[in-house]
């Protein structure tokens, strides 16, 4: 699809626990640089309490919510060699309630309505964030301020006990994943020993052990005071409420003690080093990083500019080299980041099958030294350069949330100390001329690179250095003088602020209209950001496979973009980004689907790219080719991710050989389907449902009809369809299975067991469905649900245990899930049968306060939801996709409050124990005998495909 692959690598090095600046500030560096106009701006207004907390504060009236940030200055960067992890440790810590309110830190902000609530910790600071309702605003307030004044008398040694063993599983099901090792590797490769950068954010496992109660609390003495914070409002709110409010429940926290910061070291390298080993993966992958510039920098922003250009997109040097002209590659990705003490210049190229890495990291040299020689063209730089325009002025458009408008602020608040420094970045890269860049790269990747080449083989077990010594964290310093605080009028002691009243739910009017060629148009008007979206809903999908080879239909969806019209595949990808437009299409289960995001200033030449891929796209066989590769290697992906593993295998379990749902729900197909297509194949699917007969087009965004229809005439008016359309393939209901069955899938080797478990739902279109969906939220659906309060909570032997229904015309699969340490699996699968039998016998049935809680969260999140157009594109699809009316939001609504616990106890029975479906995917030499033991059903042992495994003699 012709869109930035930078998001993607951004959340390849989150792993290693990096600070991701979305844009860094340029003046921290000592270069002049040329004024332009910023392409879009978040005005804001500051000050600081007496006691160091400073506050930020960004007017945005479109919703009625909040977005609460907090970040603290803190990360694993502030840890000591014997101590790693605690970082990360104390984030989870944290999420545990506090001195005045006895419980989940969750709870009060899910019976409000939250929405985009986490916690994160890197190397460079540790951040909390919510977004609530306007009225909630003082609840939030005084549960951060409870938690940053008054934290340390709730924390025990079972509640320490309890985190560590959640933080353990979570880096046992990173570890457990292909590839996992990586990160820790390239760490302690790229940073000298002692180094804050030397290791990774989750730490070790004899550092987490290590950690007691004392050092909990000197942790939190050093770090978590209010001058070492920065607290950002954003959304509905203004500046003199901001401070009421702030020094109210803030105000009488004693400051800290002021900490030094390590020194900024980006540790330049001077020599090349690699690192060689093998792992259960699919194909080889090839690492390439250099330590470069740090935040604030001028270079840091150039070398993203760069690495845009180099490998960034399709449009990139080596997307064209690697994957289109010399087809060594079925992926290549490329970005850099700025960091607090030191950058990270970061190359992954993932090999194509048969191809030797070392021709792969022979051509990576050489157009790196080329574009170093010779610099980015005009063309190249301008695209990089609207490519960040674009994904600016998108990513601003929320308040909150990951990257939001809260976290620009604070983030350049922390390491800039200016909320504005996005500012000073944006500039630098609107005016890095190429030479800039040519000396950045330069300067900075000219030597000291380290490579990392994974290949196909056996997993080489994780060694971790255990130190020599576990030294005392450094006292605590006494606190600063010159920071006071303030009388507030608080009494905590009557617990957390009571809300009662809400904001109520504002759905925008949908516009309807019919273009001349039958296309129906629904539009939903969204002002304040100069983008417009829409996506064409198509028949088709999945279900159109059947009959058809496997995977058909989202092969050829995903083959539009790679060449239409005029546009060869590169020149489709250059098209797109010069104009910063994000298009493409795929399929889904009951449809296909084709989306545009364009610029405003560009709506005009973007509609022209997006008709062309619709109406003439060019399935060239070099192409297909190309593409089918690279398919397949993605298809060898999901089978060696334990979770996609499993998913691939589940419906065709629950839905029987012949329906058109037994398939991966991922689309993808199989090898063999996938190796057989033939351009003909690809006509024949995009002529039957890749048409405008019965389809429609929601366009959400900063237009009106006035304004959308003569465009959408002008480029897709005239198309017409070819023969007449094909009818949609039925899908038939399917009987449950008559008892349980368990199947389980070997991966020799691995830590942690993927447990799923399954069965058939009505369809989302069922009368019942909002009472089903409602239960299944009871159970499963939250993070203080039944499930995840049980095997992460209580038991600590999961990250995480969650249950979803997903969304189908047909019979929909309802599936629960956990990934458990290795040795707990036949009592953690216990626990899920025992969880889901009583619930939905009625043995342990909905509480009227489960219930309660569910149905506060549904609706009081509601005004929340729709913050973002994307959001309100996709309920519409939903209105139109599966026939709802256009008041359906405020119908679920009403449906939702008037729900009692006898109607969700009802809809939980729909969940049969009897006729439950369990994939379970771990090392079947420490886990079969267990799972046999339970007694759950018949077992049998199955490849990656669902076919029979003989049992070993």
């Amino acid at each position: 699809m012709t869109q930035t692959r930078l998001p993607r690598v951004r959340a390849l090095v989150l792993a290693l626990g990096f600070a991701v600046a979305a844009l860094s500030p340029a003046y921290a560096q000592d270069v002049d640089v040329p004024k332009a106009a910023v392409p879009a701006d978040i005005p804001f207004e500051q000050f600081t309490l007496p006691n160091g907390l400073r506050v930020v504060v960004h007017t945005d009236r479109k919703a009625p919510i909040v977005a609460v940030n907090v970040w603290y200055h803190v990360g694993s960067k502030n840890e000591l060699p014997g101590r790693t992890g605690f970082a990360h440790l104390f984030e989870h810590l944290m999420f545990q309630g506090s001195e005045n309110h006895d419980g989940e830190f969750f709870e009060p902000f899910e019976l409000v309505g939250a929405t985009d609530q986490n916690g994160t910790t890197n190397s460079d600071r540790t951040n909390y964030f919510q977004n609530v309702p306007t009225t909630a605003l003082d609840m939030a307030l005084w549960m951060e301020s409870d938690r940053m004044g008054h934290f340390l008398g709730s924390v025990t040694q079972e509640l320490l006990d309890e985190q560590r063993g959640v933080v353990q599983n979570e880096k046992r099901q990173g570890e457990n994943q292909p590839y996992g090792q990586v990160f820790e590797r390239l760490l302690k490769a790229s940073y000298p020993e002692g180094h804050p950068y030397s290791w990774s954010t989750i730490g070790s496992m004899g550092d987490l052990n290590a950690a007691s109660l004392e050092d909990v609390q000197r942790w939190f003495k050093t770090w978590y005071g209010p001058n070492n914070a920065v607290l950002v409002l954003a959304g509905d709110i203004d500046v003199e409420t901001a401070k009421a409010k702030v020094a109210k429940y803030f105000g009488d926290i004693p400051a800290g003690p002021t900490m030094a910061q390590p020194k900024v070291d980006p540790a330049p390298r001077t020599t090349s080093t690699r690192d060689e080993f093998t792992d259960r993966v699919p194909q080889a992958r090839v690492y390439r990083v250099w330590n470069t510039a740090e935040y604030g920098t001028v270079d840091a922003d150039r070398l993203q500019l760069l690495a845009q250009v180099l490998g960034g997109s399709r449009a990139s040097r080596l997307d064209k080299r690697l994957v289109h002209q010399d087809k060594l590659a079925d992926s290549v990705s490329a970005g850099a980041w700025g960091n607090q003490l030191g950058g990270l210049f970061f190359l992954q190229v993932d090999v194509k099958q048969g191809v030797d890495p070392a021709v792969v990291e022979k051509a990576l040299e050489e157009e790196l030294s080329r574009l170093i020689a010779e610099g980015p063209s005009a063309s190249e730089l301008e695209q990089a350069r609207t490519t960040f325009k674009a994904g600016f002025i998108r990513g601003i458009e929320r308040i909150g949330g990951f990257g939001g408008k809260a976290d620009a602020l604070a983030e350049c608040a922390v390491f800039a100390k200016d909320p504005g420094c996005f500012r000073q970045s944006l500039q630098v890269i609107e005016t890095a001329t190429a030479a800039e860049l040519q000396d950045a790269g330069k300067r900075w990747l000219s030597q000291g690179d380290h490579t990392i080449v994974v290949t196909p083989g056996e997993r080489v077990p994780t060694v971790e250095k255990e130190s020599a010594s576990h030294p005392e964290m450094a006292a605590v310093p006494p606190a600063d003088p010159k920071y006071t605080t303030v009388e507030t009028s608080v009494d905590r002691s009557q617990g957390v602020p009571v809300t009662t009243e809400f904001p109520d739910l504002v759905f925008p009017a949908l516009q309807r209209a019919e273009l001349s060629n039958g296309i129906k148009l629904v539009l939903a008007e969204r002002r304040g950001l100069p983008v417009v979206q829409m996506n064409l809903l198509l028949p088709g999908g999945y279900v159109a496979d059947l009959g058809r080879k496997l995977g058909t239909s989202s092969f050829t969806m995903g083959m539009l973009d790679e060449g239409a019209g005029k546009y060869g595949a590169l020149a489709f990808g250059d098209e797109a980004e010069r104009l910063g437009a994000n298009l493409g299409a795929s399929a889904s289960l009951d449809g296909g689907s084709a989306y545009l995001s364009a610029l405003k200033e560009n709506l005009d030449e973007s509609l022209g790219l997006f008709a062309t891929m619709l109406r003439v796209p060019r399935f060239e066989a070099s192409e297909l080719e190309r593409v089918r590769q690279s398919w397949i290697a993605g298809i060898k992906q999901e089978k060696a991710r334990p979770n996609s593993a499993a998913l691939r295998l589940l419906p065709p379990l629950l839905y029987g050989q012949g329906h058109p749902y037994a398939i991966p729900f991922s689309g993808s197909g199989d090898e063999a389907s996938i190796a057989s297509l033939t351009r003909d194949d690809l006509l024949a699917y995009h002529q039957a449902y890749v048409r405008p007969e019965g389809s429609t087009l929601v366009v959400v965004g900063d237009t009106t009809l006035a304004e959308i229809v003569p465009l959408l005439e002008k480029h897709l008016g005239q198309w017409k369809g070819t023969g007449a359309a094909p009818a949609q393939p039925e899908v038939t209901e399917v009987a449950l299975p008559a008892k349980p069955r368990v199947f389980l899938v070997d991966q020799p080797g691995a830590i942690q067991a993927n447990v799923y478990v399954g069965q058939l739902a009505p369809s989302s279109m069922d009368a019942k469905a909002t009472e089903f969906e409602i239960a299944n939220s009871v159970l499963g659906g939250e993070f203080s649900s039944r499930l995840n309060m049980n095997l992460r909570e209580d038991k600590h032997w999961a990250y995480g245990s969650y249950s979803f229904v997903q969304a189908a015309k047909g019979q929909r699969p309802w599936l629960a899930f956990a990934a458990v340490q290795i040795d707990r699996t036949a009592e953690s699968i216990a626990e899920l049968q025992r969880e889901i039998s009583e619930y939905a016998t009625g043995k342990a049935p909905a509480k009227p306060e489960e219930v309660a809680k569910i149905q506060a969260s549904e609706i009081r999140s509601l005004p929340g939801s729709y913050e973002t157009a994307n959001a309100v594109l996709g309920a519409v699809g939903g209105i139109v996709r599966y026939q709802r009316p256009d008041d359906y939001v405020v119908q679920r609504k009403a449906k939702i409050e008037g729900l009692t616990p006898e109607a969700v106890h009802a809809a939980a029975g729909t969940l049969k124990p009897e006729a439950l479906t369990w994939v379970v995917v771990g090392d079947l030499s420490k886990i079969e005998e267990g799972v046999r033991a339970l007694g759950l059903g018949e077992v049998q042992v199955v490849d990656a495909d669902g076919k029979p495994v003989a049992a070993k003699k």
